[in-house]
């Protein structure tokens, strides 16, 4: 039981993190390609720290990967949860979620 709370506990988590609609729309945008944040800032308008915030809980959580690239930093979804082939989906592997 305390196995299964855990893992309910982790997937609670996850979706709370995708609760923020700032985090949906970077996600959003990187599902058409990897970006740097002055392109994602350009199209979201925020803040750059703000972004920044957002980026970083996003990885932290496993949702994106930095990469560098020269100076700046490239974005772009983590294939183990995204997978393309598949469509827009986010799989949590305790549920799936299906973006139309």
């Amino acid at each position: 039981m305390a196995k299964i709370l855990r893992s309910q506990s982790a997937c609670a988590h996850q979706l709370k993190i995708l609760s923020d609609s700032t985090r949906l729309a970077v996600l959003e945008l990187l599902w058409s390609g990897p970006k740097h944040v002055g392109e994602m800032n350009t199209i979201l308008g925020l803040e750059q720290s703000l972004l920044s915030h957002h980026l970083k809980v996003l990885r932290d959580e496993g949702f994106i990967r930095a990469t560098r690239d020269g100076k700046a930093v490239l974005y772009q979804l983590e294939t183990a949860i995204f997978d393309n082939n598949a469509g827009r989906i986010i799989d949590l592997g305790c549920c799936r979620l299906i973006f139309a």
